[in-house]
């Protein structure tokens, strides 16, 4: 009977370390919202990284939070780092690129496991709107393809995407 036991157990591993394989090798995430602003107001908080503790849904979990900016005071070449509780790790983000209608980040997790993504935001004017889409995208290593039989990353992101999204909004509105 513990032998069937274990051959059974044996076999669902097998099997979805073999489904793991075929998921795919990158993730993306996305969400969009649209702001009674310009994009230039818009780019300005996304590209500041001094005003992210506005809007980022991330800045309020860990008061205790370490920050540190560097690099650019603003737009290319802005570096901000952090190290927190286990609500927000620690990490680095640099702005590769900032223009009024876009913004790219280099996110690099340090803490609780190491990734490296791009975070971008686009900005398209709509009348006196603005139209922003966050994405943030990355690859997939074999151990997150198995972590992601479990856990989807839109369902565990997409949620801050759209809280720092309305927070980005209430921002640009004021």
């Amino acid at each position: 009977m513990l032998k069937k036991i274990l051959l059974t157990v044996a076999v669902l591993l097998v099997v979805l370390l073999g489904y793991a394989a075929t998921r795919p090798d990158t993730f993306q995430v996305e969400r969009s919202t649209r702001i009674h602003a310009s994009p230039e107001a818009v780019a300005t908080l996304l590209s500041d990284f001094h005003h992210w503790s506005t809007w980022s849904p991330w800045e309020k979990l860990d008061p205790e939070m370490q920050r540190t900016h560097s690099g650019a005071p603003s737009g290319v070449g802005a570096v901000y780092a952090w190290e927190g509780n286990s609500k927000v790790g620690a990490g680095r983000m640099e702005v590769l690129e900032a223009t009024p209608t876009s913004t790219v980040i280099q996110l690099d997790f340090l803490k609780p496991f190491e990734t490296h993504n791009i975070a971008e935001f686009t900005l398209r004017p709509d009348g006196e709107y603005t139209e922003v889409v966050w994405k943030m995208h990355g690859p997939m290593p074999y151990l997150s393809k198995v972590m992601s039989v479990f856990m989807d990353m839109d369902r565990m992101i997409g949620p801050d995407f759209e809280a720092g999204l309305a927070n980005l909004k209430a921002a640009a509105e004021a």
